[in-house]
């Protein structure tokens, strides 16, 4: 970080936690298939972990079923290991290098799973931005020290991080408990 306070950047840095926190809740699948149900599975290939996307085309052939088209026919296993990795109550069916993965239907128990799984995304989207917040703190404090800002001016815009802050959380909160809405709707 520059030796410049900038709330445009420590704002930027915030809402690109909450943008993460978005990808990832639309990531949780309600009751339809989607592609972006596997947006947070990442693969190991070529030495690195990368996107599904990256590795094949994901398509919705039905309402309940997703199937990715793997390029590398021995990459096939390297995703099928990473989408029952995933946490996301997926068991994909190998058929060569065509993965068909069944979306089982969405009972009590596993709409508490989701829900979790969205609370254990929020509470990291809050942490990133929490960090952000001590940053920005650290770097008001070593202005303050190195006598290029004073006293007063180091307390309002601490004062003004930690509203930026109270802001972001709030939106996280808000998108969770969207989130957590539409996963309990029967």
């Amino acid at each position: 970080m520059a030796d410049v306070y900038s709330k445009e950047e420590i704002d930027r840095r915030m809402n690109g936690a909450i943008a993460t926190l978005k990808s990832e809740l639309g990531g949780l699948r309600t009751g339809r298939a989607s592609a972006a149900l596997l947006d947070p599975v990442r693969v190991e290939a070529y030495g690195n972990a990368v996107p599904i996307s990256q590795v094949g085309s994901i398509a919705t052939p039905e309402a309940r079923m997703i199937t990715v088209q793997v390029w590398d026919k021995g990459l096939a296993k390297a995703v099928d290991k990473a989408i029952r990795d995933a946490g996301l109550g997926l068991n994909p069916q190998l058929d060569g290098q065509l993965l068909r993965i069944p979306l089982p239907e969405l009972n009590q128990e596993r709409r508490k799973e989701l829900s979790k799984l969205a609370a254990k995304y929020a509470e990291a989207a809050r942490v990133a931005v929490r960090n952000v917040r001590r940053d920005g703190n650290d770097l008001l404090k070593k202005l303050e020290k190195d006598h290029k800002i004073g006293q007063d001016e180091q307390h309002t815009k601490s004062d003004e991080l930690q509203k930026l802050t109270d802001a972001h959380i709030k939106t996280i909160d808000t998108a969770l408990h969207a989130k957590e809405q539409e996963i309990m709707q029967v």
